[in-house]
């Protein structure tokens, strides 16, 4: 496990002879001859970087193994073709298994005290089309689109002004770009290796097209605001850029797969792209795999799908209790199903939204003695048998035995299954009067009803619902469930409709010092038990409302204490108080953790780990894995 940051990595396999690589390279993808015959393409050689990142499977414990095939999978809307790009997982600098950095599309990096990181690109490297990537897209990228205040209006992303000021960038030479900060910047690195990268690099010689600066020709210009039916040219360059949801298939990329079908489908292709970077130890591009094809269904369906043997791979819209159905599915057709461990702080968690309309519910929220009495009335133990045969532990929404930031007075805050002491915190807290049903009455008479609302995409949410509604009675409260649809629950909740909601909980269960702890502060509109008040740190006070609980604000201020350090020691330090404080005010009420997360794979599909972390962040679900060297092996 990793405990500092690894600068100037990235040199895997680099003892590998030239020859040897050299050699190899005349085998092309049978995929690539028509391209190649044609002269359309040129030789492999000429396609990699004069240095490309070569990944010694061996080493890793993997296979080198050959080209060809097409992975289906299924996914629960258009918008999840983001899902390639997590997957993908290629980054300026990335994650490597064991959570440490290494240069990934960057041939080196090296940061001076978190606060000068200077940037080397591979020599030869080329975009999906061919053209060079070369410190000017990130010149462009800088001067045209950042510092635009037309695409940019509100200044560029929160990680490159952390203290409010952007960086000072500088483009030393072809290959060699620099980005120094007054001041330490440690989220920068950890934003450029997460599922969603900070982006500050584009294919200047594609985009320039959509932008005012460079396209003379205005006719030509309305004209293509007419064809992507947008009003102003800034929304068009927006729309044409998008990297992180791939739906522009025009749009020059660096990833392994590239998106061939446009907006609206209810399938979409993605192929090789003949131009990626890395190469196995012998010499042979990557990726293995030809082509993706994502088939466009119903969330609710996609376990049924997967397991009609519909999906070579499917990882996402499955969930533990569609396990056995699936399991069944070996028997029926070549697939395998693995379990790998889920890295989040917790697989099911309840969130009290101390931001909600309700002005009494929002008081008794707020104070900590509810938040407690509520973790203390659920008896986990019984939703670990139940809904997940006790392979689950019982803990509170915290980090995992795999952080080393882990501590087990984390994990037991408020879960000892405990009504006696929960009915004695809500008598306390001036909820003793019941009604004759035995519910608890507020201060201003009503019943004491809680709504959990649900996003409607696991039923493994509504199945525990059903066992917390019966411990919670147990105390007085009643507990009802509203099942509603992702756009519509955040938008309720970010109204403050929703008293309380039902999601994972901390995104990275598994972080070290060197990671953001911002999961721990209010700072996203979706953390959903406090979205105002993440939506202010997120428009950096424009829009929302500052916390005006001490311990929220608390958490905040030592988020910014982290983020001015250069020193691991401190880092730690903060993070440790944020842990502590976090899950002694149980802002997030966890249940389970260290679940289990099916993977089903087609049988002949190489390279996949049989046992792994599973998760969003940071190991950008199966991205880390480098699905760009999975490959089938034929019986």
């Amino acid at each position: 496990m990793v405990t500092r940051r690894t600068f100037l990595g990235g040199l895997v396999g680099a003892a590998i002879a030239p020859t040897v690589l050299r050699a190899q390279q005349a085998v092309e993808p049978e995929f690539l001859k028509e391209r190649l015959a044609a002269g359309s393409l040129p030789p492999m050689a000429e396609r990699i970087p004069t240095r490309p990142r070569i990944v010694n499977l061996k080493e890793m414990g993997l296979e080198p193994g050959a080209y060809g095939g097409t992975v289906r999978t299924i996914i629960g809307g258009q918008r999840d073709i983001r899902f390639m790009t997590i997957y993908g997982y290629a980054r300026l600098v990335g994650y490597d298994k064991h959570l440490q950095f290494q240069p990934d599309i960057l041939a080196d990096f090296h940061s001076e005290d978190d606060t000068v990181f200077t940037f080397t690109l591979r020599d030869g490297h080329k975009w999906s089309d061919g053209e060079p990537f070369t410190a000017d897209d990130f010149r462009y990228w800088w001067e045209d689109v950042i510092l635009n205040d037309k695409l940019t209006p509100g200044g560029g992303a929160l990680e490159l002004r952390p203290h409010g000021a952007l960086p000072r960038f500088e483009m030393l030479d072809p290959l060699t770009v620099r980005y120094t900060w007054e001041k330490p910047n440690p989220m920068f690195l950890p934003t450029l290796a997460g599922p969603i990268p900070l982006v500050i690099v584009g294919p200047a010689h594609y985009l320039k097209q959509f932008h005012k600066k460079f396209q003379p020709d205005q006719a030509k210009m309305e004209q293509m605001m007419q064809a992507n039916r947008v009003k102003k040219w800034q929304d068009l360059h927006i729309k044409m850029a998008r990297s992180y949801r791939p739906e522009n298939p025009n749009l020059p990329t660096l990833d392994p797969w590239r998106n061939t079908t446009p907006l609206p489908s209810e399938q979409f292709v993605f192929d090789r792209n003949p131009f990626f970077h890395r190469v196995d130890e012998t010499g042979r591009q990557l990726p293995y795999l030809d082509r993706f094809i994502l088939n466009v269904s119903s969330s609710s369906i996609i376990a049924a799908k997967a397991g009609a043997g519909e999906a070579d791979l499917q990882a996402t819209g499955i969930d533990f209790n569609d396990y056995t159905f699936l399991k069944e599915a070996e028997k029926r057709f070549p697939v395998k199903v693995n379990l790998w461990k889920v890295a989040r702080g917790s697989r099911i968690t309840l969130l009290p939204n101390l931001n909600c309309a309700d002005e009494v519910w929002r008081g008794l929220f707020r104070d900590v003695r509810l938040r407690r009495a509520l973790s203390l009335a659920i008896d986990r133990h019984e939703i670990n048998m139940v809904a997940f045969y006790g392979l689950g532990t019982p803990s509170a929404d915290t980090v995992l035995p795999d952080s080393p930031l882990f501590r087990q007075e984390y994990a037991d805050a408020y879960v000892k299954f405990d009504p006696d002491e929960a009915n004695r915190l809500l008598d306390e807290l001036g909820l003793a009067k019941r009604g004759d049903d035995g519910i608890r009455l507020l201060p201003d008479g009503r019943r004491a009803e809680i709504t959990v609302e649900t996003a409607g995409e696991s039923n493994l949410d509504t199945d525990v619902l059903e066992l917390v509604h019966d411990h919670w009675a147990n105390i007085g409260l009643a507990l009802y469930t509203r099942t509603s649809q992702r756009d519509v629950f955040r938008n309720r909740a970010m109204s403050g409709t929703i008293m309380m909601s039902i999601w994972y909980g901390l995104d990275n269960g598994v972080p070290t010092a060197d990671m953001s702890p911002s999961g721990l502060a209010p700072t996203l509109d979706d953390q959903l038990q406090w979205p105002l008040w993440g939506m202010h740190y997120l428009s950096a006070g424009q829009e929302g409302a500052a916390p005006d609980l001490p311990e929220a604000a608390e958490l905040v201020d030592l988020l910014g204490q982290w983020g001015s350090t250069a020193k691991f020691e401190e880092r730690q330090v903060i993070w440790h108080k944020m842990l502590s404080l976090y899950t002694q005010q149980v802002f997030s009420i966890g249940l389970i953790n260290a679940t289990l997360q099916p993977i089903l794979r087609s049988a002949k599909l190489q390279n996949l780990p049989e046992k792994a972390l599973y998760g969003f962040d940071p190991t950008s679900y199966l991205g880390i894995y480098m699905p760009d060297t999975f490959w089938y092996k034929e019986a």
